[in-house]
């Protein structure tokens, strides 16, 4: 290679080198700005940031879920008739009033048959990690679907067997000791929840 030819070589070289540093440092300030915006939101979440959900779209005996905390939390819209259901439920379950650990595991709002808001009865919101061990039940199963709930509706833990009815409550003789527990909860308007304060002042 003469001395010309090595001259366009390293010169091409450099013009390759440079081209791409160049596209690295574009391509780091659009990743920079977008990482950004980013990053509040997730030290929001890490730091247990309260999150509004949308529930316009959730249609009755539908059910979306959430995270809150590293958690995830359901939200169902139940059916007439599967909140008719539960007030028959009582003899069934280990803790129909939610009487135990209250202060922990449900609001004072939630202390009903229904564990719900009075002016939104229809609306469930629960953490779904069981009480026993902390797996995350499945669910919810129409009544008749789930072998381990027989005729009964609700969620069923696969890790111990735990099955609780469509408003969280644990069934008697299982391994769970409390309901699913309640989060801090609000609504905002008719369609929107915020999960994880329960009060304007919060």
């Amino acid at each position: 290679m003469s001395g010309n030819e090595r001259k366009a070589d390293c010169g091409r070289r450099s013009l390759l080198v440079a081209t791409a540093c160049a596209g690295g440092v574009a391509g780091l300030a659009v990743a920079v700005p977008f990482l950004t915006s980013l990053s509040p939101s997730e030290r929001a979440k890490a730091a247990g940031a309260p999150v509004e959900v949308d529930i316009s779209k959730l249609g009755p005996g539908e059910m979306t879920t959430v995270e809150w905390q590293g958690k995830p939390v359901w939200i169902m819209r139940r059916t007439p008739a599967q909140m008719e259901s539960l007030a028959a439920m009582a003899d069934k379950l280990a803790d129909p009033k939610s009487e135990r650990n209250p202060s922990e595991f449900t609001p004072e709002y939630a202390r009903n048959d229904l564990r719900a808001r009075e002016d939104h009865k229809d609306i469930l919101v629960v953490v779904a990690i069981c009480t026993h061990l902390g797996c995350s039940p499945s669910g919810p199963f129409e009544s008749g679907s789930n072998a381990q709930l027989g005729a009964d509706a609700g969620f069923v833990c696969p890790c111990h067997g735990s099955t609780f009815d469509l408003s969280g409550r644990v069934f008697k003789a299982k391994p769970a000791p409390d309901n699913l527990k309640v989060p801090p909860f609000m609504f905002l308007s008719d369609t929107r929840i915020l999960v994880g304060q329960d009060s304007k002042e919060g």
